[in-house]
């Protein structure tokens, strides 16, 4: 007789869906080991066997290239971004995308740099696209820098995209279309964090609405 209340078993995960686990239990552990994480390591993060992740990646390698394709893709940052409440002020919008994009641009430096300092990016480890086929008549390498190119160039336009849309119920009373502001507090949230004096999202947002002087009247 089958017991009810015995646990059904969840259903089994799909290549792609073990491969993202894989990766986002690997992420914290390339930022703090770098490229001399074991996949032992990795499997006890993620809770299974060494052998499946070999059997999702093949090697480490394949596996290290996964987990900075995914350090590098926004697609959760901009779906947050474009969630923002509209009904919220234009300066809280704007705050709350900074932050968004600013932890964004750390988890991305923190897996290159863990990968940088362990040497793996000066030795050339295999991109996200390894094993994709050169386009005929081209070298491997410079299909491989297009495609990059290309993959930033949309990233930057999904990005101006998403912060434009936080601007529009302004745009009878700004200076400037949204796409033009997007554009410009995209490039200022990406420098602003950085140098011996950073600054906050807060302070960010103020200087960029409000412009450097300290009264609006000047």
């Amino acid at each position: 007789m089958t017991n009810p209340t015995a646990r059904r078993r969840a259903p089994a995960m799909s290549p792609e869906q073990r491969r993202e686990m894989i990766v986002r239990a690997a992420l914290p552990l390339v930022v703090e080991y770098g490229t001399s994480v074991t996949t032992a390591q990795i499997a006890r993060a993620a809770g299974i066997g060494e052998g499946t992740i070999f059997r999702a990646f093949g090697d480490k390698d394949k596996l290290l290239a996964a987990c900075m394709a995914e350090a590098v893709r926004p697609d959760d940052t901009l779906a947050h971004v474009a969630s923002i409440s509209l009904d919220l002020p234009l300066a809280e919008r704007l705050v709350e995308a900074s932050e968004a994009l600013r932890a964004h641009l750390s988890r991305m430096g923190a897996v290159a740099g863990a990968m940088a300092a362990s040497g793996a990016l000066r030795r050339g480890a295999p991109p996200a696209d390894e094993g994709k086929p050169a386009e005929e008549g081209r070298p491997e390498g410079e299909g491989r820098r297009d495609r990059a190119m290309s993959s930033r160039d949309a990233s930057m336009a999904a990005t101006n995209e998403v912060l434009a849309g936080l601007f529009e119920p302004e745009r009878d009373a700004l200076r400037l279309p949204p796409e033009q502001l997007a554009q410009a507090f995209g490039f200022l949230t990406m420098a602003a964090g950085r140098g011996p004096a950073p600054l906050g999202s807060a302070e960010l947002v103020d200087l960029f609405l409000h412009g450097a002087y300290a009264n609006s009247g000047k």
